[in-house]
């Protein structure tokens, strides 16, 4: 009812999956889906409060887990690993020094980097993998108040994506 459809969507909104994500959204202990642009509950991210060090994990729509996001303690900056299973898929850093743009640098354990730069406070950002977008993040899209979009290329793996910006809005809202 107050979501905006993918057929509204302003000009220059970039096609691909669009998910509905909530600011601020991993306050202490708190579960929640992430829904897509149709207000479908796709995945369900949960909080684990009881864990010695910061632990998100992102399930399907039946409970299945997919990754397992934990914060690495005693790190010169902050840091997050993404795990599927027992293997590490990723490790999300934030830049040392942003000097006019918040900037963190997500590596690929089977090769690669993806780079997130923009506006992360305001939910205004871009995720590219070697200067192509790979995903989107606006709070422009929807109307749904303390919310913002996640829209991914087609072709990504939509799931892994999700997590680098829950992990991201982790690093930067959840000690807050």
């Amino acid at each position: 009812m107050f979501r905006r459809r993918a057929k509204d969507l302003p000009e220059g909104a970039p096609a691909g999956t669009r998910y509905l994500l909530r600011e601020k959204m991993l306050s202490f202990g708190d579960d929640f889906w992430i829904e897509n642009d149709r207000g479908e509950k796709i995945f369900k991210v949960d909080d684990k409060v009881l864990r010695m060090r910061d632990t998100v994990v992102i399930k399907d729509g039946e409970g299945k887990e997919l990754y397992k996001l934990q914060k690495r303690l005693l790190r010169a900056r902050d840091t997050m690993a993404i795990e599927r299973g027992d293997d590490k898929v990723a490790t999300v850093k934030k830049a040392m020094i942003t000097p006019l743009r918040d900037r963190f640098t997500v590596g690929l354990e089977g090769g690669g980097e993806l780079q997130v730069e923009g506006n992360i406070l305001d939910h205004e950002y871009q995720v590219t993998r070697d200067g192509i977008p790979v995903a989107n993040i606006s709070k422009r899209w929807f109307r749904v108040r303390d919310s913002y979009g996640v829209a991914i290329v087609p072709g990504q793996d939509d799931a892994l994506v999700l997590a680098v910006t829950v992990c991201i809005d982790h690093l930067t809202h959840h000690d807050r």
